[in-house]
């Protein structure tokens, strides 16, 4: 299984996260998880507030 922090850097690589990765997260945010992890998870937080990475299901939320 994938780490949250690798989780993050495809999105910041793609510019969007994906209703799958988004998934993903909520299942291992729910475990055990490291410092890093949690930075990197805050750290994708900030951006998708800020507009750099794209959030798909508030893409497709509010294109209905």
């Amino acid at each position: 299984m994938l780490l949250i922090r690798e989780i993050v850097q495809q999105a910041f690589t793609s510019g969007c996260l994906t209703v799958e990765a988004e998934e993903q997260l909520r299942k291992l945010l729910a475990k055990k998880y490291d410092a890093q992890d949690l930075r990197a998870f805050m750290k994708l937080q900030q951006a998708t507030m800020s507009g750099v990475v794209k959030q798909e299901s508030r893409e497709l939320l509010y294109s209905r």
